[in-house]
């Protein structure tokens, strides 16, 4: 059985490159999406949320300055979470990989194995 894979991606960052590696060295060939150049709207950060199972301040990076610019806090809502991590896609955790109907984040790159 083929199973499509899908990565939201950060070449710059090392969790990124470790989960991408630890797919590939599974013998998985995920889609890779740059989701920084690509960034997801904000219908698909909300599927990602629902997918993920989780609220949407677990999938911000709340340590990015354009969490603080942007006037967000642990106490925003979600619709402001939603539109920042649209807007601005730093903002979004790394790396997510979808597969199966279901999401994992990244961290660490092995949570990602719970998907297969």
């Amino acid at each position: 059985m083929v199973v499509s894979v899908t990565i939201w991606h950060n070449p710059r960052c090392s969790k990124s490159r470790a989960t991408l590696a630890l797919l590939q060295e599974a013998g998985i060939d995920p889609k890779v999406r740059l989701y920084l150049s690509d960034p997801p709207d904000e219908v698909e950060v909300r599927q990602a949320l629902k997918v993920l199972g989780i609220a949407a301040i677990g999938l911000v990076r709340r340590g990015e300055a354009a969490f603080r610019d942007a006037g967000l806090s642990k106490d925003s809502g979600e619709d402001a979470l939603i539109r920042a991590m649209a807007a601005h896609p730093v903002l979004i955790e790394r790396p997510v990989v979808f597969a199966l109907g279901r999401a994992a984040i990244g961290r660490p790159p092995e949570a990602v194995l719970t998907l297969f």
